[in-house]
Formats: C-alpha cells, sequence, structure tokens
C-alpha cells in the first residue's frame, strides 16, 4: 500500500480521485435500506473498482447501522454499513479502531465493500466515550433561536453554541443531540435552540437541526 493509504485495486488503474460527501438529506434515505446491497450486487460478475484504503472509525452506530471511517490520506470519510461488518465476522466498530478495508466507489462517494482487517487495541469502547449521564433536568428560559455550533467533542460527549458575540455560550451535552435524534454537531453548523440556565452555565433544553431533519451528518 502506498504511503497515502489508498491503493487501486483495478489492474493497470490508477487512485481514483476523491469522492463528495454525502448529503444529510440524501444518507438519511439510503440507511434506511440496505446500503451495501448495491455494492454485493457489483461484484457479481460486474468490473468494480475496489480501493484498498487504512484509516480510523470515526463513528458507528449499530442501532442506524452504519458509520464513518475516516481516511489515513485525509479524503472525506467513507460509509460503513453495519451488513459489510456482519458479513466479514464483527459485530460493531469501536470509535477509535484502526482498519484496512476495500472500498467501492458510488454516486456520492465511497463506501466499505470488504473489511480486510481491524485493530481495537486503540478504539474508544462506549464505557469510556461519555462523560457520566447528568441527569439535569433544564428549563428552558428562551424561545427556539437560531444558534451556531462553535465547539463540539463527540468522544467527551459536550460542546458550546453561540446566538452571537457579546452572548453567553450555551453548553450541550450529547444526551441532549441524542434525545432529540441527532448525532453529532460539527463547527460552524447552525441549529435551532432552546435553552436555559443550568450546572454548567446556558445549558441546552431542546436542540434540531436548523433544517428540521434529524442529524445524520458523517460530520
Amino acid at each position: 500500500m502506498g504511503s497515502d493509504g489508498f491503493e487501486s485495486k483495478k489492474a493497470g488503474g490508477q487512485p481514483i480521485g476523491g469522492p463528495d460527501r454525502f448529503a444529510p438529506s440524501e444518507l438519511a434515505a439510503n440507511a434506511e435500506r440496505n446500503l451495501a446491497a448495491d455494492s454485493f450486487a457489483a461484484a457479481d460478475g460486474a468490473a468494480v473498482n475496489l480501493v484498498e484504503i487504512s484509516g480510523v472509525i470515526k463513528w458507528f452506530d449499530a442501532s442506524k447501522g452504519y458509520g464513518f471511517i475516516v481516511p489515513d490520506n485525509g479524503w472525506p470519510d467513507v460509509l460503513l454499513h453495519v451488513t459489510v461488518l456482519r458479513r466479514d465476522g464483527y459485530q460493531t466498530a469501536y470509535e477509535g479502531a484502526r482498519l484496512v478495508c476495500e472500498c467501492v466507489q458510488r454516486q456520492k462517494g465511497y463506501q466499505a465493500f470488504r473489511i480486510v482487517s481491524m485493530d481495537e487495541s486503540t478504539a474508544i469502547h462506549p464505557a469510556q466515550m461519555l462523560p457520566a449521564r447528568t441527569h439535569v433536568s433544564v428549563t428552558p428560559t428562551s424561545g427556539l433561536e437560531r444558534a451556531q455550533v462553535k465547539w463540539f467533542n463527540r468522544l467527551r460527549g459536550f460542546g458550546f453554541l453561540t446566538c452571537g458575540e457579546g452572548t453567553p455560550d450555551i453548553f450541550v451535552h450529547m444526551e441532549t443531540l441524542r434525545r432529540y435524534g441527532m448525532t453529532e454537531l460539527r463547527p460552524g453548523q447552525y441549529v435551532l435552540v432552546r435553552f436555559g440556565p443550568g450546572s454548567k452555565g446556558m445549558m441546552a433544553a431542546e436542540i434540531q437541526p436548523e433544517t428540521g431533519a434529524s442529524g445524520l451528518s458523517s460530520h
């Protein structure tokens, strides 16, 4: 494998260019069906460009049936479906685990096709991922306001929002995200939030994407 972590598997082929990112709405639709089906179908007698990558599991949600791999060379995230894991003998994929896999390019980006190997020695297991549950009930004192994500760390399980210069930061916990069907936030993203005073200053009591759709982005 080359030093950039990618190697074309097609005879005489060259490494393929980076894929587009999965749009949240498109990913949400795809996640509701078997995202691996196209890969398996394409492998039956059709010429398939397989690209071998090494990378790290960014996150994987077994209940949703998919997650994402961060390739070592900095390309956009690679979709990992639970069907691929199970077929290759893995029950789940922990965040931080390193793996080598073969991927196939789809319309909106690369998707894992086969797991070659997985090293869980660097994985962050669920018990290590989040701080202790807060069990804090925040009574909102604001209306539903538009706020921007300043910072969010999924592994630490919290982050901060801002409603603009001169306003106090709003603490948001992973539990609140999950309560409203979201998986993570990315810096610069806009959301709608109700907040009120809590143990960590202003805290989010309700949060939803600005579009009103579930937060299924890979970022």
